[in-house]
């Protein structure tokens, strides 16, 4: 027991460094829409329905209701994205192009067991988000050799784009109190963020920290916050839970605090959410979820875009990103079709953060994706170990906005260009393949026909 317990601590640690080192994701704005195949396969639905241990993730209280198990989860996502520009825009390369690297890897894990027959303790690592664009450095852009740059791209810096990554680790407990759940877990973040190709904007003056709002290394960052929920089990059938996050509040990304509002300042937003789980038979269930992200506790992420004047850039009031906070509602449904096999499907809608306003910046960050598909299954291949599957997949959307032009490039008065537009997308499919042990033999539930 304490090898394996040391074995898991090493490989949690192991992999929340592997999943800020390289891993984009983007779904809801940029958090992710599970962290296992059967959330993905749900669409995001379930927090009333917890079979996993990697529960501590969404809601910590159904820890005490999934037994002593361990899941295993890897992700194949391949994000396009892209933006058409008109071509009188001058900041912005005019034309149609999209991002390059269309495939990262991510993943999870979790463990949780029992104390007794009404509380139990967990673990978990997952991958919460980013968001990558990567814009190739041979794009022409006319207004570069105007405006004295040597490089030609998106920004006249060459190639161009942003890396965000944030992992998550979990350590969580949860407590029965007769039909009512409830559950803690504190959680570190570790994160990461580089920028590159936006080097005019420091050149312009618009930074109050110039030399630092672009190509630079990798900049870390860590963090703490707590999640908690809890579930009620009105019956057999019918289950209602609460869940939510506080701000994971973080340390400053230091080599772009000239990039970032307040000095480099990237929190994790806080999120709430509800749902509930009915099942019509003993083997179908239906769940329905909903889920708020306060992007607007995160200047860097929700300050708008404009107006970008002298040295402005960097400071507590700075530009951002003009996100607006997200709603997202997912209906998700599973059907045990078998002793072995399980079946599931669901469909998730979020409003979009991203509005016409700030869609200039937003070419690094199109998080514009609103509707997400979801199907998947699970197969046992003895009575304590499973095998899960599932493909998640988010039609293309794109939000159109004018060109906005900083006095400083532009000259007095500078602001959005009338007849200019940009027009930045993304579509997404996941592909997750997962393992479940559990070491408590699962009562099976068989179908009747």
């Amino acid at each position: 027991m304490q090898k394996w317990r040391h074995l898991l601590g090493v490989s949690l640690t192991a992999l929340s460094l592997a999943a800020t080192a390289g891993v984009a994701h983007a779904t809801d704005g940029y958090f992710v829409e599970g962290a296992t195949a059967r959330d993905q396969s749900l669409a995001g639905a379930g927090s009333a329905d917890p079979t996993e241990s990697l529960t501590i993730a969404n809601n910590p209280a159904g820890l005490v209701d999934v037994g002593r198990q361990f899941n295993g989860d890897i992700s194949l996502f391949m994000p396009w994205r892209g933006y058409d520009a008109s071509a009188n825009s001058a900041l912005i390369a005019p034309g149609s192009y999209n991002s390059e690297r269309n495939a990262f890897v991510l993943p999870a894990l979790g463990y949780s067991q029992p104390f007794g027959p009404d509380s139990a303790w967990g673990v978990g690592m997952v991958g919460n988000g980013g968001m990558n664009t990567t814009y190739s450095a041979n794009i022409p852009h006319a207004a570069c050799g105007f405006f004295g740059f040597p490089q030609q791209g998106v920004f006249c810096g060459g190639r161009a784009g942003v890396d965000l990554n944030q992992g998550l680790i979990y350590v969580g407990y949860a407590q029965r109190f007769g039909n009512v759940d409830l559950g803690i877990a504190p959680v570190l973040a570790i994160q990461t963020f580089s920028a590159y190709g936006l080097g005019a904007f420091g050149a312009f003056g618009l930074s109050q920290s110039p030399n630092f709002v672009s190509d630079h290394s990798p900049s870390y960052s860590v963090g703490a916050g707590v999640r908690a929920g809890a579930i009620y089990h009105y019956s057999p059938a019918l289950t209602f839970s609460v869940q939510g996050s506080t701000p994971i509040w973080t340390s400053n990304f230091a080599n772009y605090q000239g990039l970032f509002a307040q000095g480099g300042s990237f929190d994790v937003p806080a999120t709430i959410g509800a749902g509930l789980a009915y099942k019509f038979m003993p083997t179908f269930t239906v769940m329905l979820d909903y889920k708020h992200i306060f992007y607007s506790g995160v200047a860097s992420i929700s300050n708008a875009m404009a107006p970008i004047g002298i040295a402005t850039m960097g400071s507590a009031n700075g530009p951002g990103f003009g996100w607006k906070d997200v709603d997202i509602v997912a209906l998700g449904l599973e059907w045990a079709y078998s002793d072995r096999l399980t079946l599931r499907a669901g469909y998730s809608y979020s409003t979009n953060p991203v509005t016409s306003a700030n869609v200039m910046l937003n070419v690094l960050a199109p998080g514009t994706v609103t509707s997400h598909i979801g199907a998947g299954f699970s197969y046992a291949v003895t009575q304590n170990s499973a095998f899960d599957f599932s493909m998640l997949y988010a039609p293309r959307v794109g939000v159109s906005g004018e060109e906005y032009i900083p006095p400083a490039i532009g000259g007095p008065p500078g602001g959005y260009v009338p007849g200019t537009n940009i027009n930045t997308w993304l579509s997404e499919l996941e592909i997750t393949l997962g393992y479940t042990y559990h070491w408590d033999t699962p009562v099976a539930v068989v179908a009747k026909y």
